[in-house]
């Protein structure tokens, strides 16, 4: 039963997650936290983190970390199958017809009219995370008491780092890690 629930669960994301994989986030935020609860909000955002750092889409990503996490190999197979088949089949519809008709005005119009739901769903999933990182708690459930300096440190110094010097997010990452392993490090030692 858990398999069915993950296979159409992913079916489910692959077919709304209009605009890419950051898009996808919270769509299955939504479906393996909030509906199905195989996994709470903190499990799902280092998934979330392991799934941005590894090479790939980062749906496809998550759908396998969900998949393992949740039932194993065979949770990985429908879970990543579930999130592409959709994908692919709605690819390749469109394809056809945008090659077909995209001299049509009202293509352009209506592709013009997706780009501020994609930039909404993005939106969300990086408040979320940033929410969970900063105060260990959802949107709807923040605390300004409850915020964690270190967290918060590290963000406003990527950010900067980031938009200002333009390095390369890799090195942020990493950079990022580093200067939160030592000074939780240091603060254990004390």
């Amino acid at each position: 039963m858990l398999l069915i629930k993950l296979f159409f669960s992913f079916i489910w994301v692959g077919l709304f997650s209009v605009g890419g994989g950051y898009a996808a986030i919270p769509l299955i935020q939504d479906q393996i936290v909030h509906m199905h609860k195989l996994m709470t909000m903190e499990e799902f955002s280092d998934l979330v983190t392991v799934a941005e750092m590894t090479p790939g889409p980062i749906s496809i990503n998550s759908a396998t970390f969900v998949g393992m996490r949740t039932a194993g190999i065979y949770g990985v197979l429908l879970c990543t199958i579930g999130c592409i088949i959709p994908s692919f089949c709605i690819c390749l519809t469109l394809a056809y017809f945008y090659y077909k008709y995209r001299t049509v005005s009202g293509v352009q119009v209506v592709l013009g009219s997706l780009r501020p739901a994609v930039v909404a769903l993005i939106a969300s999933a990086g408040a979320s995370i940033l929410m969970l990182g900063l105060f260990q708690a959802e949107l709807h459930e923040i605390v300004l008491g409850n915020i964690r300096i270190v967290e918060l440190g590290i963000f406003i110094g990527a950010l900067v780092i980031l938009r200002k010097y333009k390095a390369n997010a890799i090195t942020i990452i990493l950079g990022s890690g580093v200067v939160g392993t030592l000074v939780y490090g240091l603060m254990g030692a004390i």
